[in-house]
């Protein structure tokens, strides 16, 4: 599959005789460098600005509407994220603090659970995304960010395995969407050589959540509740209507049409919204076989992330560590693969390169997890925490890269909001394979990797 899809109008489509049909535009894929070199930019013979329609703008200008963007947009998107995974993930840390025992379930019901949540994200992924495209994030995310916060808070009165079952299947109903919501959205406000770095600092979200969730495991969904309220008052409607729901507005009149602009000029195909996505495009999507290296790199890569989450302070007891210190110690390759994932985003978009980059970061998983298996009955407990600690640090760092490129690569905005949600159903779908007693992983994870 090609890094880059140069996405450009057909007159048939839309029967249009505006400046783009003037370009003389089809619809082709090109080599990076290529796309590069037939820039849809045209430029000012005295200013050297881009312009389109009559509007110019400079360097400094585009610089300045995107710092905004990054104060705005993606602080907002990586809080709701760390929210998400806080009430999501801090299950992983309960175990170890008796949760079993509290809520009166056995540890295979807690299996059960953990896989009834990752249903209820699969389940209502793209009908979510159907919301999403219809009446836009900031109502759509803020309702959904409210609705887990809820669902997370009234979880601290739940008691037996029916009540469990549940509240992890509605959690995971509220939550689904979200996640290809927000890297639908980012790819809106942004241009393509700036996305994936975006989509990687929206799963620092993630991350923070996880490395940080052992030490604020009982902070869960007030907080999140408060996000929500925080999204419907700042989060703007759309990239040609930055004004919140409120009626804030952070971009002057000239800032608005350069945020607009500058990403229709650099992905033409980001123009033609339409009202509802349709039903070409659905089956375009489906039908798209290209798809399928993306999803199964996200069903088999992503799930022995999955099951560090949940029983990787269980591990690190196994070790011979004690049951608080290892929430702590687990946090280690959590926040390495922060790190990590930030320099994977960036690689990506400065060279343009994302397929070798994607790669590069499901190999060093797949080596971390091979070193993992032969020390499985090392009694080395810092051996088997070390290759742990990297296992986790690279179970996700090339995620963020996969769906950049899966988005980059969709031809219309309504596919592009389809392909995020294939793409974060086929992350949950390894999670529902799970099926993994505590009693053998507790002394012997084989299962796990």
């Amino acid at each position: 599959m090609n890094d880059v899809l140069e996405h450009e109008q057909l007159l048939e489509q839309n029967g249009d005789s505006s400046d783009d049909a003037e370009d003389g535009i089809a619809l082709r894929r090109v080599h990076p460098r290529r796309a590069q070199a037939k820039a849809l930019l045209e430029h000012d013979s005295d200013s050297g600005s881009p312009t389109r329609n009559g509007l110019a703008w400079t360097a400094e200008d585009e610089r300045r509407v995107v710092r905004k963007l990054d104060r705005l947009v993606m602080p907002l998107l990586i809080i709701a994220f760390f929210a998400l995974q806080l009430d999501r993930g801090n299950i992983g840390n309960a175990l170890t603090d008796f949760f079993l025992e509290d809520v009166d379930i056995t540890q295979s019901q807690f299996n059960n659970g953990q896989e009834l949540l990752a249903l209820g994200i699969v389940l209502w992924e793209i009908p979510s995304n159907f919301v999403l495209y219809r009446i836009g994030p900031s109502v759509w995310i803020s309702a959904q960010i409210v609705a887990w916060g809820l669902v997370a808070t009234f979880q601290a009165f739940q008691h037996g395995s029916g009540a469990f079952m549940t509240t992890r299947f509605l959690l995971g109903s509220c939550e689904s969407g979200f996640i290809p919501a927000a890297l639908f959205t980012i790819s809106r406000f942004y241009k393509r050589d700036e996305t994936s770095k975006r989509f990687a600092w929206f799963f620092i979200g993630n991350h923070f959540a996880q490395a940080t969730s052992g030490l604020i495991a009982y902070l869960e969904g007030l907080f999140t509740i408060s996000i929500g309220a925080l999204f419907i008052t700042l989060f703007p409607k759309g990239v040609n209507n930055p004004t919140s729901l409120t009626g804030i507005r952070y971009f002057t009149a000239n800032e608005s049409r350069t945020l607009s602009a500058r990403v229709l000029l650099d992905d033409p195909s980001k123009q033609n919204k339409g009202e509802n996505i349709t039903m070409a495009e659905l089956r375009s999507t489906f039908t798209n076989w290209k798809l399928l290296p993306h999803i199964l790199a996200a069903v088999l890569g992503l799930a022995p992330g999955a099951t560090f989450g949940a029983y990787g302070p269980t591990l690190v007891e196994s070790f011979g560590y004690g049951r608080l210190i290892s929430n702590a110690m687990m946090s280690i390759g959590l926040w390495l693969g922060l790190l990590l994932t930030l320099l994977w985003g960036h690689m990506a978009d400065r060279y343009g390169r994302r397929g070798p980059v994607a790669l590069a970061g499901i190999f060093g998983l797949w080596l971390f997890l091979f070193i993992s298996r032969l020390l499985i009955y090392s009694d080395v407990g810092l051996a088997r925490f070390l290759a742990l600690t990297f296992a986790v640090a690279f179970s996700g760092v090339w995620h963020p890269v996969n769906g950049s490129w899966m988005a980059l690569n969709a031809p219309t905005l309504g596919e592009r909001s389809i392909t995020m949600a294939i793409l974060i159903m086929s992350a949950n779908s390894g999670e529902i394979s799970l099926s993994i007693s505590m009693t053998e992983t507790f002394s012997n994870y084989t299962q796990q990797i």
